[in-house]
């Protein structure tokens, strides 16, 4: 696991000083995170990695995941679809499981939430744990990664008492953040640069991904790097390069993605994806496991272009993975994909498959303009969604809450 001194080189000494200037205060503090997986998704890529640091900086910071049944983990697929603006209909008995397998949680996990000085609670799948642990110490606050600018009205009506008694709620953009009767902060996502998915790799283990998934060197490469997701649109986006290939003469595109543990639609949107290519042996449809962080790493460094047509979307870390790369993007105009895909400089947002086939040629057609926009898109992405900026923020946020949200924080 990288130290904070491995960052220095990539963002500077001073910013590492301000990490340990912050953290002074919380030295020996207590806390714990929740989520549901520790695999698959970005919320575990960011714990795994914003944990250690935590530590490093002398907070004693845990990580705990809470475990359900498949009747559970349907319920909060429903409730992640019903926060991003689907209609959903839930069962009662969906409904009543999911507040019975907080309940065991809460029994399990009672020992770490009760002693801890911080809590962080990520995502609907733990909400309610707060309502079990009356008797705890210290603060608590609800993290939502999930677009939740518009959400489908009866599923935040039924979440939104599990979340009230929260000391403090993070979003990932200010237009995501629903009202709650306690301060609310914006801290956006990030990306580990010393991460097996983001690190520099040898110039041989990067070609050695054309070989290994049939990939033509010599011909243009179109890639979304996404879960099998109905929100990240993957069939829109064999349209979008079924268009674009009628003007690049031999157009590859791979889709390269797998499940999270707690996704239980992903086969059926997968088979979805292999209906829409019918049989093009120049799509290439990769299920890759949740630790094939280097192969991500290459197929990206491999590509001309990346693509995240997403309809809904939390914040989208595969973006600023790709543009950490020198990519450009093709994101699709919503949610967090906007703070990083900014139109003529680090890629292009559009709305439609027809919008990204034209984006598409537009890049291949102008490759003066596509080195380009890589180029601004790794210094746009070292200005402002490395790990070290995510540390500072959660680290201020934690220096705030333990001085009981005093208008002002002393450094020594």
């Amino acid at each position: 696991m990288e130290s904070l001194h491995a960052y220095a080189d990539i963002v500077g000494h001073e910013v590492i000083d301000q990490l340990r200037q912050l953290a002074a205060p919380l030295k020996n503090r207590k806390v714990v995170h929740v989520n549901s997986t520790r695999m698959g998704g970005g919320v575990a890529e960011i714990l795994n990695k914003l944990i250690p640091l935590m530590n490093e900086l002398g907070i004693e910071t845990h990580w705990e995941v809470i475990s359900g049944n498949t009747d559970f983990y349907q319920c909060t697929k429903s409730f992640h679809n019903g926060l991003q603006g689907n209609t959903v209909n839930i069962p009662s008995n969906l409904l009543r499981n999911f507040e019975e397998t907080n309940r065991e949680n809460a029994t399990l996990l009672r020992p770490a939430l009760q002693d801890a000085d911080l809590v962080f609670i990520h995502d609907p799948q733990p909400a309610p744990l707060l309502e079990h642990i009356s008797d705890r110490k210290g603060k608590w606050i609800w993290r939502c990664h999930i677009d939740v600018s518009h959400p489908y009205r009866p599923v935040w009506k039924y979440l939104r008492p599990f979340l009230a008694g929260y000391d403090a709620s993070i979003w990932s953009l200010p237009d995501f953040a629903q009202t709650l009767p306690h301060p609310q902060y914006i801290i956006p996502p990030s990306i580990d640069p010393l991460s097996d998915k983001n690190i520099a790799l040898p110039e041989e283990e990067i070609s050695g991904i054309y070989a290994e998934f049939d990939i033509d060197p010599d011909r243009p490469l179109v890639t979304q790097i996404s879960r099998y997701d109905r929100f990240k649109d993957p069939v829109g986006v064999v349209a979008a390069y079924q268009l674009s290939k009628r003007f690049i003469p031999g157009l590859q595109l791979v889709l390269a993605g797998g499940g999270a543990s707690d996704d239980p639609e992903g086969e059926a949107v997968l088979d979805e994806v292999y209906a829409a290519a019918n049989g093009d042996p120049d799509i290439k449809i990769l299920l890759l496991p949740a630790d094939a962080h280097r192969k991500i790493n290459a197929l990206q460094r491999v590509s001309d272009i990346v693509l995240q047509k997403s309809t809904r979307e939390g914040f989208g870390l595969t973006v600023t993975e790709a543009l950490w790369k020198g990519r450009p993007v093709i994101g699709g105009n919503t949610g967090g994909i906007r703070l990083q895909v900014i139109n003529h400089h680090t890629g292009f947002l559009v709305s439609t498959p027809e919008g990204a086939a034209l984006r598409i040629r537009y890049l291949l057609n102008h490759r003066d303009i596509l080195e380009h926009m890589g180029k601004t898109a790794q210094e746009f992405v070292r200005d402002h969604f490395l790990l070290t900026r995510h540390l500072r923020e959660y680290l201020t946020l934690m220096v705030i809450l333990s001085k009981n949200n005093s208008d002002r924080i002393m450094l020594s």
